[in-house]
């Protein structure tokens, strides 16, 4: 109950939003507009819903075997996830647009090349693809919302951590001291959350956690590279989303900027069941608030086999490039370098290592978020070592994956590519990406948590069994 009432205390300062009757008043016109377009979306949606549910609510989706429960669940459709959908041959869809797509329809910064993050979060929450002037205008609402008292709090938390602690670790605390002003908490704390209103204090919550987070996330690069969690710039009002986090790292080149436009667009989600976007909205289920979920999402993110992959990535590219400097491979000479490259990679896989970058879970195509950051470099900075590197094993190894037989899908997924974006520009400290990708990732997740609370869903509980309980069941004997 102190918590609560400490939770009441804090949120009382807050004066963007105040609860009335069954809903939230507006915070401002573009807020007012999202809301209305969320609510008309399901409107829209409800009916047909509805329908769904009586003709087809027993229809199975999928099996679910006993080699899928041992499995990780793999292709068991048990959730309905609105932001994203994966498509094994076509890659990833925001909203049914693929990446190509957003990229054409999209707003871009002024003098950018790159579509903005905070557009591909309008389009995540409502479907709809957002006017330039939206885009501004919400950009303009998080800057507002990026309160400096809520800031400090997260400042006043990392500053209590040792300066090598995990990047991840750092950051995953400072969306937790975020959580102390949280809307959605103190609401219902006080008693004044239901379910007719659980959605807009959910979404307050998101937009607040996208406006403050990758300010805590600027903090926690700060520290890494100086020691100290002092940003390196305050929010420019000038700058986009994307920009402004840039910006407050330190790292002022402008093509580094669209670099993280690119970057933070890309990574925002991957449908409802990976570990990041599960974990995030199988704990808001439980009406935890969006700061105590997303949390959660970013402890799954900083496993080694879901946000880590990039920095194996690197891991094997550098070993690639130091076996071919060490057998004098000129780096210059494609024809030398894919010979010397395959023999390596071969005598990779026959030592029973695996290539790093190749393969996905779902996709059986080189993943198009792949195929954006390699137009990007060959755009901007084509004669790259590490770039001509990748680009040369992108060349020769599906046909190599495929000889070997080991592998469902031999083309590269988005890890195989991004490390070395941000190797280009400098941002050489690896155990820093997997930030980056929480700060993109949460524009997907949140967005996913937004809708769970508009459509009343209840909280997750699947059903699991003991191994004793399946011999029995299928009448196995020693």
């Amino acid at each position: 109950m102190m918590r609560f009432a400490a939770l009441r205390s804090a949120a009382s300062l807050r004066p963007t939003v105040a609860v009335a009757g069954a809903g939230l008043r507006f915070s401002s016109d573009i807020v007012g507009e999202l809301k209305q377009t969320l609510l008309k979306k399901k409107a829209d949606l409800d009916p047909k819903i509805k329908l769904l549910k009586e003709k087809f609510g027993e229809e199975k989706l999928s099996d679910a075997t006993v080699d899928k429960a041992y499995g990780g669940m793999r292709d068991i459709i048990g959730l309905v996830y609105e932001p994203s959908l994966l498509d094994k041959d076509e890659g990833i869809r925001f909203r049914g647009l693929s990446i190509p797509e957003c990229q054409k329809v999209l707003p871009r910064a002024a003098g950018g090349t790159q579509m903005l993050p905070e557009a591909m979060f309008w389009l995540l929450l409502t479907g709809d693809v957002p006017t330039a002037a939206q885009s501004t205008a919400l950009n303009a609402e998080l800057q507002k919302r990026a309160d400096p008292e809520a800031i400090a709090t997260a400042k006043k938390a990392l500053d209590a951590l040792p300066t090598t602690m995990h990047p991840m670790t750092q950051y995953s605390i400072g969306v937790l001291a975020l959580q102390h002003y949280s809307k959605f908490a103190s609401a219902y704390a006080s008693g004044k959350a239901n379910k007719s209103n659980y959605w807009e204090l959910a979404l307050e919550d998101s937009l607040d956690c996208v406006a403050r987070s990758p300010t805590v996330a600027a903090m926690v690069f700060r520290r890494l590279t100086t020691g100290k969690s002092d940003v390196a710039a305050a929010l420019d009002p000038s700058l986009d989303w994307g920009a402004n986090f840039a910006n407050q790292m330190g790292k002022t080149d402008k093509a580094f900027w669209d670099c993280m436009r690119l970057y933070l667009s890309i990574h925002v989600d991957h449908e409802g069941g990976n570990v990041s976007a599960h974990t995030t909205t199988l704990v808001a289920s439980a009406l935890s608030d969006p700061y105590l979920s997303f949390s959660a999402g970013l402890n799954g993110l900083a496993g080694p086999l879901h946000g880590l992959a990039n920095q194996e990535v690197l891991t094997y590219i550098f070993e690639m490039r130091a076996k071919c400097q060490a057998s004098g491979v000129d780096m210059n000479n494609k024809a030398e370098l894919v010979k010397a490259l395959t023999t390596f990679t071969w005598d990779l896989l026959n030592a029973k290592r695996v290539v790093p970058g190749y393969g996905h879970a779902v996709l059986r195509k080189t993943d198009p978020r792949y195929t954006c950051q390699r137009e990007f470099a060959l755009a901007n900075f084509p004669d790259d070592q590490l770039f001509k590197l990748v680009d040369t094993i992108y060349e020769i190894m599906p046909d190599i994956l495929t000889k070997h037989g080991k592998t469902k899908n031999p083309f590269p997924n988005v890890d195989a590519h991004s490390g070395v974006l941000l190797q280009h520009f400098g941002l050489t400290q690896q155990e820093y990406y997997t930030v980056l990708f929480g700060v993109s990732r949460q524009l997907g997740v949140l967005s996913g948590v937004v809708w769970d609370r508009l459509r009343g869903l209840p909280i997750e509980r699947p059903k699991s069994v003991t191994t004793e309980w399946l011999l029995k069941k299928f009448k196995v004997h020693q």
